[in-house]
């Protein structure tokens, strides 16, 4: 059995359900975000480019990165001088993202692939960089997915994790988790039409690892110099490591 937020379900009935929770926040993804994090969803994401600090002529590949805003950031930085790859199992979110780079008029070619983070549809050794925000945590198998994030990435390259964490203040704690469970699934209810789906992805969060488990799981793949930070006191944290 696997975890599905606090519940119990089925190995092979987890992705098709992870997968519904996608097809419907899909449509309203920024605006929940917005509302969630009280904006601070993009201040992280941009603390995670300026980490990361991408370099001209690179290939990046993120995964679970649907709706583009890790690759529109990527593209950006490196003043659209850099190739982007972008995996996500959602159709409905790669539809977003697409619609969004219409929007935006981004003029670098995206590459966009509905596929699985465990089974990369790539041969070994081809990209840079490999990143994944905030959808780590819905993989079914987390040592097989950072395993595949090895295997593709070239010598030299690096991986970066974007995840929701643990906080260390109680104090903070507590008024994240009365939040959490009391405002988000009714926003979602408001604004969405759907208060279980923010339901599921409140409950993932604190079934997720700890920022040290995490780091240890990266090691484990076979990545180096890994380090993590945390942001907002670990409401979120960013690790890196490297490809020897």
């Amino acid at each position: 059995m696997e975890n599905f937020g606090f519940k119990k379900v089925s190995k092979e009935d987890k992705p098709m359900l992870v997968n519904k929770v996608f097809d419907s926040v899909a449509f309203r993804y920024d605006l929940m975000n917005d509302l969630m994090s009280a904006g601070l969803h993009r201040l992280w994401k941009d603390s995670f480019i300026d980490w990361l600090a991408p370099r001209k002529n690179t290939h990046l590949l993120d995964v679970a990165g649907g709706t583009g805003d890790i690759a529109f950031r990527f593209i950006k930085r490196t003043k659209n001088e850099a190739s982007v790859t972008i995996l996500d199992r959602n159709e409905n979110m790669l539809k977003e993202g697409k619609r969004r780079s219409i929007v935006r008029q981004e003029e670098t070619d995206l590459e966009w692939i509905c596929g699985d983070a465990m089974s990369l549809p790539f041969q070994n050794d081809v990209f840079d960089y490999y990143t994944i925000s905030f959808g780590i945590r819905n993989v079914l198998d987390l040592k097989k997915c950072l395993s595949e994030a090895y295997r593709v990435l070239r010598p030299g390259g690096r991986i970066m994790i974007l995840e929701f964490s643990k906080i260390e203040n109680q104090t903070l704690n507590k008024i994240y988790d009365a939040f959490s469970f009391n405002v988000v699934p009714r926003l979602g209810k408001i604004f969405a039409n759907d208060s279980e789906s923010y339901q599921y992805l409140i409950e993932s969060i604190r079934k997720f690892p700890s920022q040290e488990k995490l780091a240890s799981l990266v090691m484990e793949a076979g990545f180096r110099q890994v380090k993590y930070r945390n942001l907002t006191q670990g409401v979120v944290a960013i690790h890196s490591g490297w490809k020897v």
